[in-house]
């Protein structure tokens, strides 16, 4: 029987608190006595604020690629991209070292790798077929809360990245302790999107009411609606988190229960 390994995708738009929530989560691990690798697959990294044990700037940066190829930053990052989809044996060499432990991918922020490119599928594909069971972590700034549009906005690039990626799926909302009305966060955790719609309705001309109207049921029929908000700072909300992502990649389950006998063992 073949070794199931774990893993976490971690996707967001630019400024969504994903190298942050790497950072949290790593020093969560330490407290839970877990073994928690952080994988960094942005090669336009400046500073991580974690300790990588693997970096794919090792293999390619996007400053190099820009200097060397004369390429704009958005470019030079798929280019970057591909190239890693291009040489994933790289990444399997890498990742060899880590064969038990799960890993936290902290991934770039261009939205478009996780809506129609392929290269994140090609990459997905293959930790499949190295064993690992994945889910897709996508995190959003709690400014998208704020109002209607930022919503629909923010829930429509949660819902291309579920579809295009299909993977188990959870949605974040990042940096709460950041937003000044709490409220905001039990009103669009769970929302009613006929509400939702009728706030949009009344921001935008009414030839866009059949657009709003098609959006709302769009999101109401895929079930995408729903966030877990996350403070990186308050262990609890990253514990939340941890459970869910747990639970949607089925780990420990395959762990055997330990007996009474085999605890009283440990602890002498």
């Amino acid at each position: 029987r073949r070794l199931m390994k774990f893993a976490q995708i971690v996707m967001g738009p630019a400024g969504s608190g994903k190298s942050t929530y790497c950072r949290s989560i790593q020093e969560h691990a330490v407290t839970l006595k877990r073994s928690i690798h952080v994988v960094n697959l942005d090669p336009a990294a400046e500073e991580l604020g974690y300790t990588a044990s693997v970096d794919v700037r090792d293999l390619i940066a996007l400053d190099d690629v820009m200097t060397h190829l004369d390429y704009g930053p958005n470019g030079g990052l798929v280019y970057c991209m591909e190239y890693l989809g291009n040489h994933l044996e790289w990444l399997e060499e890498q990742l060899g070292d880590y064969d038990e432990d799960y890993i936290v991918f902290d991934c770039p922020g261009q939205i478009e790798l996780y809506s129609h490119l392929p290269v994140m599928r090609k990459i997905i594909a293959r930790l499949q077929k190295w064993n690992y069971n994945i889910c897709g972590l996508y995190l959003l700034d709690s400014l998208t809360v704020t109002d209607a549009t930022r919503f629909i906005s923010g829930v429509l690039m949660c819902l291309s990245a579920m579809v295009h990626l299909e993977l188990p799926h959870i949605n974040v909302l990042s940096k709460c302790d950041l937003l000044g009305d709490k409220s905001l966060i039990d009103k669009y955790n769970n929302p009613d999107m006929t509400t939702i719609i009728d706030e949009l309705n009344a921001k935008t001309d009414k030839r866009f009411r059949g657009l709003n109207e098609a959006m709302g049921m769009l999101i109401e029929e895929y079930s995408m609606v729903s966030f877990i908000p996350l403070d990186a700072s308050n262990p609890d909300t990253l514990e939340v988190v941890l459970q869910h992502v747990d639970h949607a990649i089925q780990y420990g389950e395959d762990m055997e229960p330990k007996s009474p006998k085999d605890e009283d063992e440990e602890k002498q």
